[in-house]
């Protein structure tokens, strides 16, 4: 599972063996045994692999098949085009990156709830700096 999402990911972004590997710091036939299941890299490894194709740790592990939570809220607000413009403006925010991290146990629903609270004080905040 995990090579095969690595691989894919990396395939995805037209990027070779070697390219990744450069990145990583390892060599390319390294990369080659992650993507047959044949070795396991490190924790330190993985995690700079999910910043390299923007996904979660989880994912590549097979934890989930959500490649990035803020994909979960995404589709959470995905109904409501005010929350979802609101929502494409917050997640380029660092300051708002542990949301993504809290919203994997709930429903879409109490996310949809989080964005309108947090839309809500945004608001507020935008009148009072007026």
């Amino acid at each position: 599972m995990f090579g095969d999402r690595v691989k894919k990911e990396r395939i995805l972004r037209q990027m070779t063996q070697k390219e990744l590997s450069e990145l990583l710091g390892v060599s390319p036939s390294t990369v080659g045994m992650y993507e047959q299941n044949r070795r396991q890299p490190d924790s330190d490894t993985i995690i700079k692999l999910s910043e390299i194709f923007n996904v979660s740790t989880d994912y590549l592990l097979g934890r989930t098949d959500i490649k990035n939570p803020s994909d979960e809220i995404s589709n959470a607000v995905e109904d409501d085009p005010e929350l979802i413009e609101f929502w494409n403006e917050l997640k380029e925010r660092e300051d708002l990156q542990l949301l993504f991290k809290q919203t994997k146990n709930l429903s879409p629903k109490d996310i949809k709830q989080i964005i309108r609270i947090i839309k809500a004080i945004e608001d507020e905040e935008d009148m009072l700096d007026q």
